[in-house]
């Protein structure tokens, strides 16, 4: 089951950010019946980015239709909310009740995080009430933590900046260097602590050059608080 849970990462890991195969990974190795992966709240709006099926895309819908349900409680968290029996939930009642005409018995959200950005969740459902187990749970938190790569690559459409002087070569180098800042902070590869800095960057209308200064004079830095990373001022 290792050995499955490895391949799948890794082929999740090297799949297109516009694939709407991103469940396909997930689903082969969870004992689930169905995924979805979805944008929540301000900063990208509310979209279903992938789903696995049309009850996981309708499940989606209905909480961004009603504002309440787990992948909201996983966004404002930060943190994993699983209903493995959802028939005894009481503290959505409004999604509770929609769902119940639908053949959905438990359900569970993680949150999709990149740095300081909630940007989204990846919900799990099963026809039957079923429990997810501690190893399986790792596991999902792993694949949303590569989903949100991809989501937040896709938001980003490939752009390097929200400033033309963005491409100006000593943009470049501070860039660079704060990118090294954010890797000491919290050992992230490169390319993840790039993308954390683009994401601020579009999320706050700015360019990565400013960002990336406010990073190198410590007015904008990150650390790791219970295996999430918080932002500090």
């Amino acid at each position: 089951m290792a050995d499955r849970f490895a391949a799948a990462a890794d082929a999740l890991s090297k799949m297109d950010s516009d694939s709407s195969s991103l469940t396909t990974p997930i689903l082969d190795v969870l004992p689930v019946t169905g995924a979805s992966i979805s944008t929540l709240g301000d900063f990208l709006g509310s979209e279903t980015v992938a789903a696995s099926d049309t009850l996981a895309a309708r499940i989606d819908e209905m909480q961004f239709d009603l504002g309440e349900g787990p992948c909201w409680d996983a966004l404002r968290s930060g943190s994993p909310v699983l209903a493995p029996d959802l028939g005894r939930v009481k503290r959505w009642p409004a999604f509770s009740e929609a769902i119940s005409s639908q053949r959905v018995g438990s359900l569970f959200a993680f949150p999709l995080i990149i740095g300081p950005l909630r940007i989204g969740a990846l919900d799990l459902y099963a026809v039957q009430p079923m429990e997810l187990g501690s190893e399986n749970a790792k596991r999902s938190e792993v694949f949303a933590s590569i989903v949100s790569r991809h989501v937040l690559r896709r938001a980003l459409g490939g752009s390097e900046g929200i400033e033309p002087d963005d491409l100006v070569p000593n943009s470049r180098r501070i860039i660079h260097q704060a990118t090294g800042f954010v890797i000491a902070q919290l050992g992230v590869s490169a390319e993840d602590a790039h993308l954390l800095i683009q994401g601020q960057a579009f999320s706050q209308g700015r360019s990565m050059r400013e960002v990336a200064q406010d990073v190198i004079e410590r007015r904008l830095t990150w650390e790791l608080s219970d295996n999430s990373i918080e932002e500090e001022r």
